[in-house]
């Protein structure tokens, strides 16, 4: 007869409690995890702390500047046509050096006949102040005896006629004859002597001063006119770089245009245009650190040299929301506190502001 295999025994329910199959089917409403939960609590809170921490963070500020040095554009004060130009862009020029030549061949004339009235000028006063020559003076002696001796020759005439007129000897007619001839003798007389006289003193003091004031304006025109002849060459006004030439060779130029620009590239500073509730704790001496972008952002230390009001106002933002005026711009130069290879002018720089106004 077959052995029945023995069946498992079959668990009590009402003695060892359902099995996990069982209460799960028994719970209709099981309990989610904790951790599941704090996720979805950080997820949102980070979906909705994002955009608020965006709209609430401080930027730090930026402030933007540029690269500046000394310029020259050199224009001429008088009109003509470019003879020359010495120089070429990029170039270097030394102090006094020419960069353009101009010809005008009306105003070399000018000046030439200047200095010709003030040869003329100069030898007047020369021979005023040597006096009348020996030669003159003895005419102006002869003239003088001569006429000495026609108004004793008058004189004697005139006593004759008058005697003879007297003893009814001469008509009256001769002794009026007599009478005329002999006063024209006396008044060529005393002309002679005063024009002797006149030579022996020479020019007087009045004289003098006006001879010399002759010279002042001749020389003084001569002057002006050297001027402007030197004009006629413009020159480099210091050690600079030419960066512009607004010429050519044998175009006519008038005065006050510019000829051409030089730059000064070892004189550099950085140009800042700050609003001025920017500039609390900013004053000459104070350093501050740049980066240039056009050197791959290195690092520079400027000093702060000169701040100066601005003759504009920004329109930024009032220091109030109803005030009624906005904030004034200053401009600031840095100067950088050694020489830096590769800085020039026209690059930009830029630097974190450390104290930001609301």
């Amino acid at each position: 007869m077959r052995r029945q295999k023995d069946s498992p025994p079959v668990p009590d329910e009402s003695i060892a409690g359902p099995t996990p199959a069982a209460a799960r089917l028994a719970d209709p409403a099981p309990r989610r995890p904790v951790a599941a939960i704090l996720i979805a609590a950080l997820l949102v809170m980070t979906i909705l702390g994002l955009p608020a921490w965006y709209l609430t963070r401080r930027d730090p500020l930026v402030i933007q500047g540029e690269i500046q040095c000394p310029t020259f554009d050199l224009a001429a004060r008088v009109d003509g046509r470019v003879a020359d130009i010495p120089v070429s862009r990029a170039g270097n020029v030394t102090r006094g050096a020419p960069v353009i030549r101009i010809d005008n061949p009306e105003l070399l004339a000018k000046y030439r006949q200047s200095e010709a009235e003030l040869a003329v000028a100069q030898a007047a006063l020369a021979r005023a102040k040597a006096g009348v020559r020996a030669e003159t003076l003895a005419v102006r002696k002869a003239q003088l005896d001569r006429a000495a001796a026609d108004q004793t020759l008058a004189q004697q005439a005139y006593d004759r006629k008058r005697q003879l007129a007297a003893a009814r000897d001469a008509p009256p007619a001769d002794l009026d004859s007599a009478a005329a001839a002999l006063a024209a003798a006396d008044r060529a007389l005393a002309q002679a002597r005063s024009a002797y006289d006149d030579a022996v003193a020479g020019d007087t003091a009045e004289d003098l001063a006006v001879v010399q004031a002759r010279v002042e304006a001749a020389r003084a025109g001569t002057e002006a006119l050297r001027a402007l002849v030197d004009q006629l060459t413009v020159q480099a006004p210091a050690d600079s770089q030419v960066v512009r030439i607004a010429v050519e060779t044998g175009e006519v130029v008038v005065p006050g245009v510019p000829l051409i620009t030089l730059v000064d590239p070892g004189d550099l500073w950085v140009r800042f245009d700050l609003r001025e509730d920017l500039l609390a704790d900013v004053r000459p001496g104070t350093r501050l650190t740049v980066r240039v972008p056009a050197l791959r952002d290195r690092k520079v230390e400027l000093e702060v040299r000169a701040i100066a009001a601005k003759g504009d106002y920004a329109g930024w933002r009032t220091p109030r929301p109803a005030g009624d005026f906005d904030l004034r711009s200053f401009e600031m130069r840095a100067y950088p506190t050694r020489p830096v290879d590769g800085l020039r002018p026209g690059m930009s720089v830029y630097a974190e502001w450390p104290d930001r106004p609301q």
